[in-house]
């Protein structure tokens, strides 16, 4: 059978995307999803995104994980609005279904999207770490420079201690700058580094405004596929309004076998 698919990437995080409105894809076969995102053997990429029908938003976004297994992507839920585009979905807005729930999106001019992310109502901070959600969690250390570690070993051991083995976490180590932010990224279900993660760098983000008094404003972040933005404001200890922002380029389209 031939698959019609897409390539995207967001700041070098790069997804297979399929237009399943029509049911071409089967979704419970996780053997064709690791086939599809291996760069060896299939297309390649971090993750694969289905856009399916959905009768009360704009379209229902299935997002697996390189080795078959599902969570919220945020850089995936951007090229996700920016492949729902292509279609003829939507427009300048959209509102849709993912992972962790519903979603609100715009595009640019420029062709850049702003993805609405669930508001943070918990951080947890240690005294050299900090755990937080933003849909998919985050364990996050701060290091005095990113281009020094060894974020697949480090990210490993983190991402398979005695606390995060049974379920997982991402890694993203920061070093905290006065003007941006730069960040490397290990992450789960891909279990490699990542050239960038939507909600690593959303985490990270949060954890300099909690780390530096920031009641609200955007953060730069760099990350080693490029640059993200992330735009909050705090009420208490809560994190609300919270727009991941950034660049989602299609790269080229084609069929494959099945």
């Amino acid at each position: 059978m031939q698959i019609e698919f897409y390539k995207y990437q967001g700041t070098g995080n790069d997804f297979v995307m399929i237009d399943n409105r029509n049911n071409v894809f089967d979704k419970t076969n996780l053997k064709h999803v690791q086939y599809l995102c291996n760069r060896r053997f299939g297309i390649g990429a971090d993750g694969l995104i289905l856009i399916e029908n959905l009768d009360d938003l704009d379209f229902n976004m299935i997002y697996f994980n390189a080795d078959g297994t599902q969570s919220f992507c945020g850089n995936g839920s951007r090229c996700a609005v920016a492949f729902a585009k292509r279609l003829g979905i939507i427009e300048k807005q959209a509102m849709f279904l993912s992972t962790d729930g519903e979603h609100e999106a715009w595009i640019n001019k420029d062709g850049e999207v702003s993805l609405k992310m669930h508001d943070v109502t918990s951080i947890e901070k240690g005294d050299d770490y900090y755990f937080i959600d933003t849909g998919s969690p985050h364990y996050i250390v701060n290091v005095e420079d990113v281009n020094n570690v060894d974020v697949k070993t480090e990210g490993a051991a983190i991402r398979y201690n005695k606390r995060f083995k049974a379920v997982g976490t991402n890694v993203n180590f920061v070093k905290y700058g006065e003007t941006h932010l730069d960040i490397r990224t290990y992450e789960r279900g891909v279990e490699d580094e990542t050239l960038s993660c939507g909600t690593g760098v959303t985490a990270v983000a949060l954890s300099y405004a909690d780390n530096s008094g920031l009641q609200e404003g955007v953060v730069h972040v760099n990350a080693a596929g490029g640059n993200l933005k992330v735009g909050f404001k705090r009420a208490g200890n809560e994190f609300k309004d919270i727009w991941l922002i950034g660049s989602a380029t299609f790269v080229f389209k084609g069929t494959i076998e099945l």
